[in-house]
């Protein structure tokens, strides 16, 4: 079974590579990723990993590691919640309707 790894704190110059490169020193990864922001292209300063093997010790090594001058944030990735208004469509929500309310 595999393990999904948060890895938060990320120097942003990090690249998926570097991920990978991490964390291969401690099992088999099959998926590296850093967070970037939509319209910029820049990292987010966090980034995700999988691995089939490995994880645990992984964690356990990298977690609070000390990267670009940084301390690494590492620990198993929960699963992702579902955000209630991801969309400003028909929510109600946003500037426009606090104006509304007072009319």
């Amino acid at each position: 079974m595999s393990k999904n790894i948060y890895v938060g704190n990320l120097p942003f110059t990090t690249t998926s590579d570097d991920l990978r490169d991490w964390f291969a020193e401690h099992g088999s990864v099959t998926r590296a990723q850093v967070a970037t922001d939509r319209e910029t292209g820049r990292s987010r300063g966090f980034g995700f990993v999988e691995m089939t093997e490995g994880g645990d010790a992984a964690i356990t090594a990298l977690d609070g590691s000390q990267v670009g001058g940084r301390s690494l944030k590492v620990n198993e990735a929960k699963p992702r919640e579902d955000r209630a208004g991801g969309s400003s469509a028909g929510s109600g929500g946003g500037f426009g309707a606090a104006r509304r309310d007072r009319y």
